[in-house]
């Protein structure tokens, strides 16, 4: 059996390599496995070494089978994309089942023939090559749609006729963290970072991110600088156009907050630029040798400052719709009047050419904050269409322009509900209903009416109906009511029977956790197991204060909150003592880390995705430097004290009774370095060698997660479910 299986882990070499910081001694024996895996051999034969102990493990599971046909049978069926318009056509994703990618479709007007765009699946053998994101011009003629290759954030952005079909000649490289917006159908905005260093591609920290402009059919060497700081490195830029044409809206961010400045660009009645654009307050010049050029675009200051949240709803005319968290932490919707006849904008005269405007109490409340937060917001036709946060499930609500109410969207369940993406002038939409047991359902929407009418329902193999979706709420260390979700078979939970059961979490970067379909969590449930997911601090389910009271120096609040729900499940006789597995990815990896760390007797099983393990490093690696805003800087003495009292990978103590551990990652992940689970794993296998097995599986040509293809997918969730599985006493079938 399985648990009567003595493992003998592979011999990883310690480095004598201790560290002074703020009075302390830390050591890092692991220290070179932060080498990239492709070019460090020695990295690269402990993965291979690890790799095959955890396989040879994991094929001794009994489960390990059925979990593997389950989720491969739950995820083929038919669907869909959200639909996009523009001009007479409508693009859409589409995956028949199982393809390992989903394929881009057009159709002329919305009851046309389906035709084929873009087929990802062709691109490569293994299915790791990935069609991102995609947009299509304002006419429909043109799309510029982005390549992920083996989970990497790196982007390649490509063009194609979409009356031929044709891939045209355009070619971007080293884009990342990058929206695509066009500017009529002469070329695109979009935002990247200076080529890094050769061999640091997946380790280098990303600085300097531009906003350029990319003329169809030119070079990506002759496109126009926009928008740059380069006396501000780690701000980051990105650009979208009002649907009108009239206005560039620059967004500037310095790490992952919601704070950001706001930079306007008019373009209505201006030729495109030819070579030279602003920076800041800075000119950046980007002309042959040098050449000193007149500006043709001007960039004016909006909103100074990275204080407070401001994100574009749209623009009318000379009147632009925000959402803002200024004065009103769950957030509220504001609009602005840039006309002559509001005196806007006034010129600033500077030696560099640069605009500005003096800005006197412009902005006015449209719709002010509720109770609940607000998500999103979108104008289509002549409504404003809010999705908003109850207690983590969706509502939506129709407003006129003026911010009157016009009516409810009907969503009949606990849910989330996505989308409402359109323009001024057209009252036609689409948005995406989903729950844990439904999977997504595509509604068009007219916004004039109020009428949904299916536009895409999956063909299910269960019944949503055999499942029970609760939410409850439980109390806290600290007294704080917590929202947790419950999903098991209703006739488990009317039988009161204590079961197996995962608990998912996340609580960090005002993320919010809502119900959605998996799969992978549906074969758990077929299998007769209860699935949990708490709505943590630090996430943005009630909005700035939840977020605040779970980050920085308030961290510990997120990990007491897991524990608790722990402690509440098993408490309320929903899972057995012994029956509780873990579950978090990325920061949620971190959470499970640090709650096995403070509450190892309290969990069977975990599984630690992708995480940050190491908080006295973090910032040292790729994107690593944004997450300062949520987690601290560990150059501050004050911020490091706090990371190390609950840092993953320094608080592991030797001979601790931890539970069985599966840690999950990837080579080509460049948003948390693999190296931050190669040094928890190597350091939890020493700390406790002939305890529950403490195991790594390091996914080939795979990244942080999105893009991953389908049959990796159901592969992983098999290996992780079937181990949770076996050591919570979860028997399927």
């Amino acid at each position: 059996m399985a648990e009567d299986m003595k493992l003998t882990y592979p011999a990883t070499s310690k480095v004598d390599l201790v560290e002074e910081q703020f009075g302390e001694k830390v050591a890092d024996p692991y220290r070179w496995l932060e080498n990239d895996v492709r070019t460090d051999k020695a990295v690269a034969a402990w993965v291979g070494q690890q790799n095959a102990v955890t396989q040879g493990y994991l094929a001794t599971l009994p489960q390990r089978g059925w979990f593997g046909q389950r989720i491969k049978a739950l995820m083929d069926y038919e669907r869909f994309g959200l639909p996009q318009k523009a001009g007479q056509f409508y693009f859409y994703s589409r995956n028949s089942g199982l393809q390992n990618q989903s394929q881009l479709f057009v159709r002329k007007g919305l009851q046309g023939a389906p035709r084929l765009l873009i087929d990802p699946n062709a691109w490569a053998k293994d299915g790791a090559t990935a069609l991102d994101a995609w947009e299509p011009s304002k006419s429909g003629k043109l799309l510029a749609y982005s390549v992920q290759d083996g989970g990497s954030d790196w982007r390649t952005i490509k063009v194609l006729d979409t009356q031929t079909g044709k891939v045209l000649t355009d070619e971007i490289k080293w884009a990342k963290f990058t929206g695509i917006s066009w500017v009529g159908d002469k070329g695109f905005l979009y935002s990247r970072f200076p080529a890094p260093v050769e061999g640091q591609a997946f380790q280098q920290l990303n600085k300097n991110q531009e906003v350029r402009f990319h003329r169809i059919g030119t070079p990506q060497g002759a496109d126009e600088l926009v928008y740059a700081t380069p006396d501000q490195p780690e701000y980051g830029h990105g650009a979208e156009v009002t649907h009108d044409g009239r206005w560039v809206v620059i967004t500037t961010a310095k790490g992952t907050d919601n704070k950001y400045e706001v930079h306007l660009i008019p373009l209505a009645g201006q030729k495109l630029p030819s070579m030279v654009s602003l920076s800041g307050n800075t000119p950046v010049f980007d002309g042959p040798r040098g050449s000193r050029k007149k500006f043709a675009w001007t960039a004016y200051t909006l909103i100074a400052g990275l204080e407070h949240d401001w994100r574009l709803v749209e623009g009318v005319g000379d009147t632009l719709y925000f959402m803002t968290n200024k004065a009103a932490p769950k957030l509220k919707v504001v609009k602005v009047d840039l006309s002559p006849k509001a005196n806007m904008p006034l010129p600033c005269k500077k030696e560099s050419g640069q605009g500005c405007l003096v800005i006197p109490a412009l902005f006015q409340d449209l719709v002010p904050e509720r109770a609940e937060t607000l998500e999103r917001a979108r104008i289509v036709g002549n409504r404003l269409i809010l999705s908003y946060l109850k207690d983590a499930a969706s509502t939506a609500q129709v407003l006129s322009l003026d911010g009157k109410p016009v009516r409810d969207i009907t969503l009949n369940a606990i849910g989330t509900a996505v989308g409402f993406a359109g323009k001024p002038g057209d009252p036609e939409t689409f948005y995406a209903f989903t729950s844990f047991n439904q999977p997504a359902a595509i509604f068009r929407f007219d916004s004039n009416t109020g009428v949904s009418t299916p536009f895409a329902k999956p063909k299910l193999t269960f019944n949503p109906d055999d499942y029970l979706v609760e939410q409850r709420f439980y109390t806290s260390k600290d007294g704080t009511k917590v929202p947790l979700f419950l999903v098991r078979k209703k006739s488990l939970a009317a039988a009161g029977t204590a079961v197996p059961t995962l608990l998912y979490g996340y609580g960090g970067f005002d993320i919010s956790l809502t119900p959605t379909f998996s799969a992978t969590r549906m074969a758990w449930l077929e299998a007769g197991g209860a699935f949990a997911l708490a709505n943590l601090r630090g996430g943005g389910e009630y909005g700035k204060a939840w977020h605040d009271a779970g980050r920085l120096a308030n961290k510990q609040n997120v990990f007491d909150d897991f524990i608790a729900a722990g402690e509440y499940l098993i408490a309320q006789g929903v899972t057995p003592k012994g029956g509780l597995a873990i579950q978090g990815g990325s920061n949620g990896g971190l959470l499970v880390g640090a709650v096995v760390n403070q509450r190892p007797d309290l969990f069977a099983a975990g599984n630690a995705a992708v995480g940050v393990m190491d908080m006295l490093r973090f910032d040292r690696f790729t994107a690593g430097r944004y997450w300062v805003d949520d987690y601290g800087y560990p150059s501050k003495e004050a911020d490091w004290k706090v990371l190390r009292a609950y840092s993953p990978y320094h608080n592991i103590k030797a001979g601790a009774a931890y539970p069985a551990m599966l840690v999950t990652t990837a080579d080509t992940d460049d948003r948390v370095v693999p190296g931050h689970s190669f040094k928890y794993t190597a350091a939890l296998q020493a700390a406790a060698p002939n305890g529950k097995p403490h195991l790594i599986r390091i996914e080939t040509r795979a990244g942080h997660g999105s893009g991953k293809p389908t049959d990796k997918v159901v592969a992983e969730g098999a290996d992780v479910l079937s181990f949770l599985a076996q050591w919570t006493g979860l028997k399927p079938g």
